[in-house]
């Protein structure tokens, strides 16, 4: 369970986030969606705390960080929240030095301290589950865009978090190199794995999450099935939007 109270974020005098309270249960995927600017990125960052909330609380599991204006965080109590979470980014921020595989084994030998034999199968696993099992010995800037981001996430799943964070997945991406990204969330979701989604992209949001959340200037406009946000909204505000991004991206339930 992940559950956050009560989330405020200000960049000085700029509020990003404004009194936001989430929760996502075990197994599920809840996509953040809303227009740019509206802070569905910022939200992501905050539950793994690469950015840190100005006031609230955040749950994973047993692990609770709160917050409070001046309250310095311990270092332990990030890590103990942060390990919990796997961050897959927009721009896939793999090490240009290493190879597929090493970049999926990096975590695991120099966090976990697996001997080198052990992550080197997990590593190798984790490819074939992304599809990209046949580029292991590639280097990142040999690779298509989606196949970067086929191997980030399996980045992200080798140290077996607790919630996999996406934060646009798809932006960067043509259609074509989206599809490849798409299939391997989708997989990833009908195996229970537990993610949370910042994304522009509807047909991705329809096709993978389950639970929906419209912000937008930092608040919750908006929440519940994802069914329901995309297909039936109950606020204006959030059927203007999904109308405009369904007209824009081809309407609501088609592939991508």
């Amino acid at each position: 369970m992940i559950e956050l109270s009560h989330i405020h974020k200000n960049f000085g005098d700029l509020q990003v986030i404004d009194d936001v309270s989430l929760k996502v249960n075990e197994g599920s995927v809840t996509a953040l969606v809303g227009p740019s600017g509206g802070g569905k990125s910022t939200l992501l960052r905050c539950i793994n705390l690469l950015e840190t909330p100005t006031s609230g609380s955040i749950r994973i599991g047993d692990a609770v960080v709160d917050f409070a204006p001046g309250k310095k965080v311990g270092w332990d109590a990030i890590q103990k929240l942060r390990r919990q979470t796997g961050m897959v980014f927009q721009n896939f921020q793999l090490f240009p030095h290493r190879t597929a595989l090493e970049n999926v084994m990096e975590g695991l030998l120099t966090v976990l301290k697996w001997p080198r034999a052990k992550a080197e199968s997990h590593a190798r696993e984790l490819l074939t589950k992304v599809g990209m099992a046949h580029k292991a010995d590639a280097w990142p800037a040999t690779l298509s865009g989606g196949q970067q981001q086929r191997v980030a996430i399996a980045r992200a799943l080798a140290m077996s978090p607790r919630v996999l964070l996406c934060d646009e997945p798809t932006s960067a991406l043509d259609p074509e190199l989206a599809t490849e990204v798409v299939e391997v969330l989708s997989k990833l979701a009908a195996e229970g794995t537990t993610m949370v989604i910042a994304t522009h992209d509807l047909r991705l949001a329809s096709r993978v999450a389950d639970h929906a959340v419209f912000l937008e200037a930092g608040k919750v406009v908006e929440q519940g099935s994802a069914d329901m946000i995309f297909g039936a909204p109950k606020q204006e505000r959030t059927r203007r939007f999904v109308s405009s991004i369904n007209a824009s991206q081809g309407g609501y339930g088609e592939g991508i």
